[in-house]
């Protein structure tokens, strides 16, 4: 009988602890931190657009930006620029402690068939979605049809 209880107790000591390991998270049980900075939008010069954007994630676990919706267009799409070709991606990494940047002349966000052309000094908002974290609402402004914050 006793060794029955004993290993009945071992076998309940190790189910015990492996509830407690599935409770915890491989990455450490952090989030993803995420902050938006350097939105914009140049003013559109036809019925398309970009925007652009840095998304900083300061959590120790790694989140995907999966889509962005807004008023201005039905059709917002996320684009890749990898050796001078522009391609369509359905998501975007975001590492742990780490940044994703939209940037002109690379990665970036399409706006097609635009409802109405935004002016300079406006703003449009957009939502952005996440594959782990919720959903982030921004205002991107407008700026000049040639703004490149990169050349300042």
């Amino acid at each position: 009988m006793t060794r029955r209880t004993t290993a009945l107790s071992a076998a309940v000591a190790l189910a015990a602890s492996l509830a407690l390991t599935g409770c915890s998270s491989p990455s450490g049980g952090g989030k993803p931190d995420l902050q938006v900075s350097g939105a914009f939008m140049p003013q559109p010069v036809m019925d398309m657009a970009g925007g652009f954007l840095t998304i900083a994630n300061d959590g120790d676990t790694a989140d995907k930006l999966t889509s962005v919706t807004s008023p201005l267009s039905d059709d917002v799409t996320m684009h890749e620029t990898k050796n001078q070709a522009m391609r369509q991606v359905t998501s975007f990494d975001i590492p742990a402690n780490g940044r994703l940047s939209l940037s002109r002349g690379g990665n970036h966000l399409m706006f097609m068939e635009l409802k109405q052309k935004p002016k300079q000094g406006e703003k449009v908002s957009i939502e952005l979605h996440f594959e782990k974290s919720d959903p982030i609402k921004v205002d991107l402004p407008v700026e000049a049809a040639n703004h490149n914050p990169q050349q300042h």
